[in-house]
């Protein structure tokens, strides 16, 4: 049996997703010449930051029981995939996907990266749902993924209108 992390670890690890997700929009909005691009990737990387301040938040909100390590998981399968996420097999959030720009990436490049950080980031949200506490309002959590839904909507969308 494993000890799961604590909702206050969980709510660290989010907070840590849209740091790197707002830095990633940022450093590739910095590549672009073209305005419209360039805003794109800014108002992306805001949505973010936004997201970071509802998590930290609902993290500010935490009782102290709740910072606490809980009881061993009896099946462990919610707490496995959420520690496969915390120690980086699953995806590393102590990882910034900006530091992976270059700087010569092409539009399509960005679009697909940042697909791909989008979908990490929700998969890791799914998780976080079994773990923090109901009375911190899972909504919350469901609205977000729904936005990050959204960001890959557009994402696709633009990267459709490349090929067009």
């Amino acid at each position: 049996m494993t000890i799961p992390p604590t909702a206050d670890e969980i709510f660290e690890m989010a907070e840590q997703i849209e740091r790197n997700g707002s830095r990633f929009y940022r450093r590739a909005a910095q590549g672009f010449t073209d305005s419209r691009a360039r805003q794109l990737m800014l108002d992306l990387a805001a949505m973010e930051d936004e997201h970071e301040k509802v998590f930290a938040g609902m993290r500010a909100e935490l009782l102290q029981q709740e910072r606490e390590p809980r009881a061993p998981d009896p099946y462990g399968e919610a707490i496995l995939y959420v520690r496969g996420m915390a120690d980086g097999v699953v995806f590393d959030v102590r990882t910034d996907p900006s530091e992976r720009l270059t700087g010569k990436e092409t539009m399509e490049d960005i679009l697909r990266t940042a697909i791909e950080l989008e979908k990490d980031s929700i998969v890791f949200y799914l998780g976080m749902k079994e773990i923090v506490p109901e009375r911190l309002s899972k909504q919350r959590i469901d609205d977000i993924i729904k936005e990050e839904m959204g960001h890959i909507g557009v994402l696709s969308k633009e990267l459709t209108s490349l090929k067009g």
